[in-house]
């Protein structure tokens, strides 16, 4: 991660190999700290904006050459775009937008101003914030397992520089904050992104271990196939009864808070899934890896919350395993026995996912008195049929629990939306050999399976939240500096957000 520094001083005056400033759209003659900075390099800001080259537009960039004038050779213009229109979102897509381009310049340094902060008109806490997420967001790089070039360098370290010495404290906090959220999204972008040979069900275990052996208000448990077995989870074990490698469950708690009912967060950690006997087509496949990204969003809010140390108790459940075709495997027309005793008849063994979350889902219920219950999974095609590759789908019946997540959303950036757990569709699920089947078919899927959730859980304060859009960006999409290609991490900085106020 990119070493991020509040300096106190003015922009013009620090010393870094690029210095970053902002302007509206439409803004003739600049001011503030941008300002500033046009008049220590001789108006070059103030002509690139009368010659038509720079307009302000959202996320528009121009290179500027100091010579000299000042101690940073280049000066990084950008644009915020129309003053009615900026907002907190818009501060950590600007704020990325320019860690993106130091890193395509192949700076050592580089140095901003807090977005927004000034003539922006927010709340200079809010805009500090923004500034230093969105840099951290936007300088992340997954390390390829390839040879890597020597020729052009990454940023090292970036500053954020703030004139008035009274938000400097504020400044600092912010940073820290911000480091500490990044570091929970940057260990989930890392999950996702490995190849699934390397990010097998063991691995994920071992991520687990190793954040309880790094903070101590993390403790992981980690149970094998005997320990499930004795649990009674059948739906799991059927998934995992194809793959040669194990599968794990792991429970993973942050003790930030003694006394207190914990929020649970539960994830799909399908490390690839083939769909099993129910063969994917090959045509993509590949991506298939990312099917554990629920697991990698509980994983990243453990470690977020233990670097935060957040004043609140979560349990994460993690099901790990993989979804393979072989002569072991589950097959169609089998019925299971999840761990509260439901049987279910299986109607498609790609369906899988729903398993694995149904024994967590019972676990929650039966063992840890929940005062809520959040599951991530890249469930269904369906929501993304429904919603695209943006939006996450939302279903709870708990009106302040959908109200929580909603705001939060909208606070992030990261987008959600409701869609109805509609009882009639219950009836999709009956089953004439089972107490339901695990796929109610082509129609409403991202709804049936969520309806087939519900079936395991005994709190109405339970979330389910359909990851399968926004957990991937194939490249060449349209931009977002805050989504790199590959994993995006969603979801880590929403649930956060979605849990303040919770504290003991």
């Amino acid at each position: 991660m990119i070493d991020l520094k509040v300096l106190e001083g003015a922009i013009q005056e620090v010393e870094a190999d690029l210095i970053v400033v902002n302007l509206f759209e439409g803004v003739k003659t600049p001011g503030g700290a941008t300002g500033a900075v046009d008049k220590a390099i001789g108006g070059l800001i103030t002509r690139v904006i009368e010659s038509g080259d720079f307009k302000g537009k959202k996320l528009s960039t121009t290179l500027l050459y100091t010579f000299g004038r000042v101690k940073a050779p280049r000066v990084l213009l950008i644009g915020l775009g129309k003053k009615e229109e900026f907002d907190i979102n818009t501060v950590r897509e600007v704020a990325a937008k320019a860690a993106q381009e130091a890193k395509k310049l192949g700076v050592r340094t580089f140095a901003t101003i807090v977005h927004g902060g000034g003539a922006g008109g927010l709340d200079f806490k809010e805009a500090a914030y923004a500034t230093a997420e969105g840099t951290l967001l936007g300088a992340y790089s997954y390390k390829a397992e390839k040879k890597q070039s020597e020729e052009k360098k990454e940023p090292e370290t970036a500053f954020i520089v703030e004139f008035n010495k009274s938000n400097i404290e504020v400044l600092e906090s912010a940073v820290k904050k911000a480091i500490g959220v990044a570091k929970g999204v940057y260990l989930a972008r890392d999950l996702v992104n490995l190849p699934p040979n390397v990010a097998s069900p063991l691995y994920l275990a071992e991520v687990a271990e190793k954040l309880d052996k790094e903070y101590k208000k993390v403790k992981t448990t980690v149970y094998n196939e005997k320990d499930m077995e004795k649990f009674g989870m059948g739906a799991f074990l059927a998934v995992a009864q194809g793959s040669a490698i194990p599968p794990r469950f792991i429970v993973i708690e942050y003790e930030g808070a003694k006394n207190k009912k914990p929020v649970v967060l539960a994830g799909k950690g399908i490390t690839f899934d083939t769909g099993g006997i129910s063969l994917k087509p090959s045509q993509d496949m590949w991506k298939m890896k990312f099917d554990m990204a629920g697991a990698a969003v509980v994983l990243g809010t453990i470690k977020a919350a233990a670097e935060l140390n957040l004043p609140i108790r979560i349990v994460g459940l993690v099901g790990a395993t993989y979804n393979m075709p072989d002569g072991n495997a589950y097959r169609p027309g089998d019925v299971v026995k999840a761990m509260n005793g439901k049987t279910i008849e299986i109607i498609s063994t790609d369906a899988e996912g729903r398993l694995v979350l149904a024994d967590l889902l019972s676990y929650a219920s039966m063992k840890l008195e929940p005062e809520m219950i959040v599951d991530f999974a890249t469930l269904t095609g369906a929501c993304i049929v429904a919603l695209g590759l943006e939006i996450a789908g939302l279903f709870t019946d708990d009106e302040e629990l959908k109200e929580k997540i909603e705001k939060a959303s909208k606070y992030t950036g990261e987008p959600i939306w409701q869609l109805p757990l509609y009882k009639n569709y219950r009836e999709l699920l009956k089953s004439d050999f089972a107490d339901l089947k695990n796929s109610g078919g082509r129609w409403a899927g991202a709804i049936t399976a969520a309806l087939f959730l519900k079936e395991f859980v005994d709190t109405d304060k339970w979330a389910h939240i359909d990851i399968a859009g926004p957990t991937w960006r194939d490249r060449g999409y349209p931009e977002n500096p805050l989504l790199p290609p590959g994993a995006t991490g969603y979801g880590i900085r929403l649930i956060l957000k979605a849990l303040e106020g919770m504290e003991a």
